[in-house]
């Protein structure tokens, strides 16, 4: 059985102060330190001083998230470029209002791009499938992976088995610092336990 469990890192400064996230490097607001405090301290007691692998985007806001998280797993992170925010080119350290007032393509298909030099949602699965592939294929039974909201829901859509242009249709979507919870069984069922929870972040 393997046990992956994965962090949509908690609140970013971005989320304050109406900027867009992707690819601009924010750093973790006091409250998202605290939130991510409290989903270590609740990783610890559920997972028992078990070996964990712990992965994340190398991001600030995912990478203070996951070092956090480390300091209760007696463990550290091993960053990964994979699982960084989708790239939406131009607009990244921009507002949201910009991004609205100036995208380039409205995204209709897995294969638009709201800006010309931007990932549309294929480009972000191409990148992200290799390390999918990577942690289904290793022996780890319990492993951590911290990224960011619009790549989760991509790593959601992959574990369910549904295939990439299901991407646009359905919207596997969580919060700021949810926490799912999800299992292969020794027959290769995929189940997941808990998606986006909440509760960990008070």
């Amino acid at each position: 059985m393997k046990h992956i469990i994965t962090v949509q890192h908690t609140q970013s400064v971005h989320h304050t102060n109406g900027m867009v996230g992707s690819w601009t490097d924010w750093n973790l607001t006091e409250l998202g330190k605290k939130q991510a405090d409290s989903i270590g301290k609740k990783l610890k007691e559920e997972l028992a001083d078990k070996e964990v692998v712990l992965y994340s985007s190398d991001l600030k806001r995912a990478r203070q998230t996951a070092e956090e998280i480390a300091k209760y797993l007696g463990t550290e992170p091993i960053l990964r470029q994979e699982l960084r925010e989708r790239n939406l080119g131009k607009c990244c350290g921009k507002s949201v209002q910009w991004l609205r007032e100036n995208m380039e393509h409205p995204e209709k298909t897995v294969d638009d791009r709201l800006f010309s030099d931007g990932e549309s949602r294929r480009d972000a699965w191409k990148r992200l499938l290799p390390f999918y592939e990577e942690v289904l294929a290793s022996n780890a039974g319990k492993i951590i992976i911290v990224s960011h909201g619009d790549l989760l829901s991509i790593w959601n859509t992959m574990f369910m088995e549904l295939p990439v242009e299901s991407c646009y249709q359905v919207d596997i979507h969580g919060q700021a610092g949810g926490v799912s919870h999800m299992i292969i069984d020794d027959d290769g069922k995929h189940r997941v336990r808990h998606l986006s929870d909440m509760s960990y972040i008070l």
